[in-house]
């Protein structure tokens, strides 16, 4: 899911080699953090966040396949 994140966010944002995603897990879920550009946090967020509830959805789904619950944080 790392990777599959990691992907998605690169093909969003203007300086994809900044970008880095880390995950810790507990019990169940699983926390995604994403490091990247102040500037670029805008794109990935989205108006009113649309982009980025649709990256939870994506992540959340690929978590369930595997029983688990997944978290997106983005760090600035």
């Amino acid at each position: 899911m790392e990777q599959f994140l990691e992907f998605v966010i690169r093909r969003l944002v203007e300086f994809p080699d900044e970008v880095l995603v880390t995950s810790s897990e507990q019990g169940r879920r699983i926390v995604l953090k994403v490091k990247l550009r102040q500037s670029d946090a805008g794109k990935v967020i989205g108006r009113n966040g649309h982009v980025i509830e649709a990256i939870r959805h994506l992540v959340n789904a690929a978590a369930s396949r595997h029983q688990r619950r997944a978290m997106v944080e983005i760090l600035e």
